[in-house]
């Protein structure tokens, strides 16, 4: 039976990459040596490592002045990691509350400096974006979560901003078009739409850098990894590989524009059946709806350890719900087939039919 993977990460990947990536680690382009053994200051890795980065700049559509880091650690890290280097002390930087991610990111700036949190969902329990709110002109920066994973809404348009806009964009990016020039730091871990776990990019613009008055760890400063071209220690070669990979699938695939029209469709269609069908219940507002994660209950609750495993059993994998909140949870990123949402839609309807 073909499987189907809905998990948010890490997440599914492209047929072609992951043959091409299984061949690599035996040989790399006929060199006779593994992928996962060649040194990362080679030739072959820094010849992968640059078309990973040029492929980010151009579906980025990126400035000059912004470079493109890989680097380990994950979104976590970069919670601390941006206020470490950008927000001093007594300066206070402003944050949109959307989310358990946002809710870390804000915890670890309060660490480093002040955080206004100027608009919350949290009395909803996080299932709608806040829109009436405003960012002070005097914040060093505002930061944003584009996508919330966990509760399955999302970002349809990028706020209007005078100070400097720093993104969390770890489980939406490169699903559609986005000016990356409007941003002065965006950073995503690569597990959901760019590749496999391991790595994290980091876009980041040279006028944010080198301003905090504090002392900056080697490691932790991003002016050492723009200056080592994210060679500074030994990166995960094999994640920044299937990254190249990856980026240079959706280029195949007709880039952003492409890969928005083909989400929006399977987005719709499973939306649609959540909405029709009278056993399920979509959890967050419509027009704040992702399309990366998409999050419903069950109307009898009683049947939701029985629904998961029907879904199971036709080859629908991870579905069930966050811990935090339950219920279920598709995520149909980027290399998920519409073929895949018709199987889930497939057994919503003969589950409701038999138990609706």
């Amino acid at each position: 039976m073909k499987k189907y993977n809905f998990y948010s990460g890490p997440a599914i990947l492209p047929k072609e990459v992951l043959e091409q990536a299984s061949k690599s680690v035996v040989e790399l382009d006929n060199i006779g040596m593994s992928l996962i053994e060649i040194s990362h200051r080679s030739k072959e890795f820094v010849n992968i490592l640059e078309e990973a980065k040029q492929h980010v700049r151009e579906l980025l559509q990126l400035d000059s002045d912004q470079h493109v880091l890989f680097m380990q650690g994950g979104a976590s890290l970069q919670f601390c990691m941006i206020p470490y280097n950008i927000l001093n002390e007594h300066e206070t930087a402003s944050y949109l509350e959307t989310g358990v991610w946002a809710k870390k990111a804000i915890k670890e700036a309060r660490l480093f400096g002040n955080v206004e949190v100027i608009a919350s969902s949290a009395d909803t329990n996080f299932n709608y974006i806040p829109k009436k709110y405003l960012v002070p002109p005097t914040s060093k920066y505002f930061h944003i979560t584009t996508n919330n994973t966990i509760y399955g809404s999302q970002m349809q348009s990028m706020p209007e901003v005078t100070i400097p806009l720093v993104a969390d964009m770890s489980s939406d990016i490169f699903s559609r078009p986005v000016e990356g020039k409007k941003f002065d730091l965006i950073y995503a871990g690569a597990q959901k739409n760019m590749g496999t776990a391991g790595v994290t990019l980091v876009v980041v613009r040279d006028n944010l850098l080198g301003k905090v008055k504090r002392q900056i760890p080697t490691i932790l400063d991003y002016r050492t990894h723009i200056k080592e071209n994210s060679l500074l220690n030994t990166p995960c070669t094999f994640a920044i590989y299937v990254s190249m990979l990856t980026l240079r699938w959706i280029k195949k695939m007709g880039g952003l524009v492409a890969m928005e029209k083909i989400n929006e469709e399977k987005a719709i269609k499973l939306y649609n059946e959540i909405d029709s069908n009278p056993l399920f219940t979509g959890v967050i507002a419509k027009q704040d709806r992702s399309r990366m994660n998409l999050t419903f209950t069950i109307n009898k609750p009683e049947l939701e350890e029985s629904f998961n495993n029907a879904a199971k059993e036709a080859g629908c994998i991870g579905i069930k719900g966050h811990r935090l909140v339950g219920g279920f949870r598709a995520s149909i990123y980027n290399a998920m087939p519409m073929e895949g949402i018709d199987v889930l839609i497939g057994v919503m309807r003969e589950f409701a039919a038999k138990n609706g």
